[in-house]
Formats: structure tokens, C-alpha cells, sequence
């Protein structure tokens, strides 16, 4: 018991000497916790846009109006008049979940079924409308089919961005804390290597592999979802190119100096559990706070998942995803310089 005692108290001792360790293991859970809680919880109510079309749009599809007040949950519903060419691109990009075809006394409502947040939206305003208009208007489904309309169009591109990031922060990223943690760099060191060539090397690997990973996806996707490119094959492979050199650069700065576990874990978790919450990788990002979006637009993930799925679903080519190609080539660029001046052996 004495040598239970004393080997419990050396590992309470070696724990609470180490800030770093301590800031990651018990800080770090504390201020996600804050800050995803202000992101989806500042608000009491939700607001979620929806296009309607019609000639002759009722009042109660007019405007913002608030739905479910009554169950202590109210959702904001944010009703913008739209043309149905304007509609169908918002639902491409992932702007909207849902648009309405609306007249005096019928509603139609277009949506994918596959998709959850269409389905609450339909939900909280099938509900709501029957309130205010006294069940008085006809409603109807139209389920959307059309390749680029359907969540498996929204959600593919977002997967193969997620893919992006995970590959290079944990391929790259990880791999690298691994081996310095193994003392093995300490061998590469003793040759004549430059850090430069050893860091590219890692980087040519993931674009590789990468290509490999994603060719697979991709034919799974046409295979079993019917999913095409339908715009520039090279846009895509210049996106794709950038965002690995993006996510590759925050890689290598990360762990250019990190040689324990629990802070490998704690900046790994940093970097890619908010961009995989915020950045519309699984839901529409334009659901969070207003003064919100236009951070999350900026985030490396988002502009890499946007700008696939603008050459998915949108037939975008080199024009359309130069402006986010400049921004992950300079984000990789910037980092990838720092990583490598802050880089250390051992």
C-alpha cells in the first residue's frame, strides 16, 4: 500500500508540473464548452431562412415571424421572396434547407426528405401555420430529386473537405509529434536533410494519398448516389490541391514543436472540432447567429467545402473558386514558413 501511495502521488506530481498538459486537460474542455455553448444557445430563438415563391404571397408568409412560442422553444422563420431559379441555387449551396410555393390557399413545400433540418423546418412550419391561419390553406410535399438539390449533394462535398483536413492534421500533423515522441527524428537529424524536404515530403504523401482516398469516395458516390462533377474537373483538382497545402501548413505549425500526447491532443481538437461544427459540413452553417457567419465563412474548412461544392453542384470553374484558392494557398503558405522556422528535431 505504501508503494500504491507513493507511485499515485509521483503521478499526481508529474501531472500538475506540466502547465501545458494541465491548460489541455482541463482548461481547454471548460472553453470549448463556452464558447460552442454562446454559438448555439446565445439566441433564444433560432432563425432559419425559407424562399418563397408565388404571385401573391399570404401575410403569414411574409416578412419574420416566430413559430412555437407556446412550447418555451420558439423558432424564427426569416420568409424572403424569391424567384424559383434564385431557390433552387440557395438550396445547392446549402443558403436554405427548404423553399415554399405559395399562393391565397395553398402551400407546397420543396424539400429533400433525407434532410433533418428540412424535415424540423416543414415540422415547426406546417405547425405554425396551421395556428395562424386557422388550417385554412392546402398543403403538399414535392419532394426534391434533382442531382444538386438533393442533402447527398450538400453532404458528399462537405465529407470529402472533412476528409481534407482529417488526413492532413492527423496524416501529417500527428505523424510527426509520433515520431519525435519515438525520438526518431533524432536520427533524421544526424543526415544531411533539410527541414524543408523532409516537411515536403510529407505534404507530396498526403496529396498522393489524398487523390486515393477521395477517387474512392467519388466512385462510391456516382456508383451509389448518382453524384457527377458537373463542373471543372481542373477547378476541382486545383481545390483540392489547395486545400491539402492549407491543411498541410496548419499541420506541420502544429507540431513543429509539440512532443507530448496530451497537447498533440488538445491542439489537434482546437483546430478541427469547431471548423468540423461551424464550417456546413453536416448542416447549413447560415442557421448559426448572424454576426456569426461571416467567421465561419472564412474558416479554412468552410472556404475548401464551399468551393467543392460550388464545382459539384453549381458547375463553378476556375473563375468562381480563384478568390478561396488565393486564401488556402496563403494560409498554407503562411504556416508552412512558420512551421518550418519553428520546427525542431527533437
Amino acid at each position: 500500500m505504501k508503494s500504491l501511495y507513493q507511485l499515485v502521488l509521483l503521478n499526481f506530481r508529474t501531472f500538475f508540473r506540466e502547465p501545458a498538459v494541465l491548460f489541455w486537460a482541463v482548461l481547454f474542455p471548460i472553453i470549448m464548452a463556452w464558447v460552442l455553448g454562446i454559438a448555439f444557445s446565445e439566441k433564444g430563438e433560432s432563425v432559419r431562412t425559407v424562399y418563397v415563391i408565388g404571385e401573391q404571397i399570404p401575410p403569414a408568409l411574409q416578412g419574420e415571424k416566430v413559430f412555437g412560442e407556446q412550447t418555451g422553444n420558439p423558432s424564427r422563420i426569416r420568409f424572403t421572396p424569391s424567384s424559383a431559379r434564385e431557390a433552387v441555387q440557395a438550396i445547392k449551396r446549402g443558403i436554405i434547407a427548404m423553399y415554399i410555393e405559395a399562393d391565397a390557399d395553398s402551400v407546397v413545400y420543396h424539400f429533400d426528405p433525407a434532410n433533418a433540418d428540412a424535415q424540423l423546418t416543414h415540422l415547426i412550419l406546417e405547425s405554425g401555420l396551421q395556428e395562424k391561419t386557422s388550417g385554412s390553406n392546402n398543403t403538399t410535399i414535392r419532394p426534391l430529386k434533382t442531382t444538386g438539390t438533393r442533402y447527398i449533394d450538400f453532404l458528399i462535398p462537405g465529407l470529402i473537405a472533412l476528409g481534407i483536413m482529417n488526413a492532413c492534421i492527423w496524416g501529417i500533423g500527428w505523424s510527426l509529434i509520433e515520431t519525435r515522441m519515438k525520438k526518431l527524428l533524432r536520427r533524421m537529424v544526424a543526415t544531411p536533410m533539410k527541414k524543408s524536404i523532409f516537411l515536403s515530403s510529407a505534404i507530396v504523401t498526403r496529396i498522393v494519398l489524398g487523390g486515393f482516398e477521395i477517387g474512392l469516395l467519388l466512385l462510391f458516390a456516382w456508383l451509389y448516389f448518382g453524384i457527377e462533377v458537373t463542373g471543372s474537373i481542373g477547378a476541382f483538382i486545383l481545390v483540392f490541391l489547395a486545400g491539402i497545402f492549407a491543411f498541410a501548413g496548419i499541420a506541420i505549425l502544429i507540431a513543429s514543436r509539440t512532443a507530448k500526447t496530451e497537447v498533440a491532443n488538445g491542439l489537434v481538437n482546437l483546430i478541427t472540432l469547431p471548423m468540423m461544427i461551424l464550417s456546413g459540413i453536416f448542416f447549413n452553417y447560415h442557421n448559426f447567429p448572424d454576426w456569426a457567419v461571416p467567421v465561419i465563412q472564412v474558416l479554412p474548412l468552410t472556404l475548401l467545402a464551399d468551393s467543392i461544392r460550388a464545382v459539384f453542384v453549381e458547375s463553378a470553374g476556375f473563375a468562381e473558386v480563384l478568390k478561396p484558392v488565393i486564401i488556402l494557398l496563403s494560409t498554407g503558405l503562411v504556416t508552412f514558413i512558420a512551421g518550418l522556422k519553428s520546427f525542431k528535431w527533437y
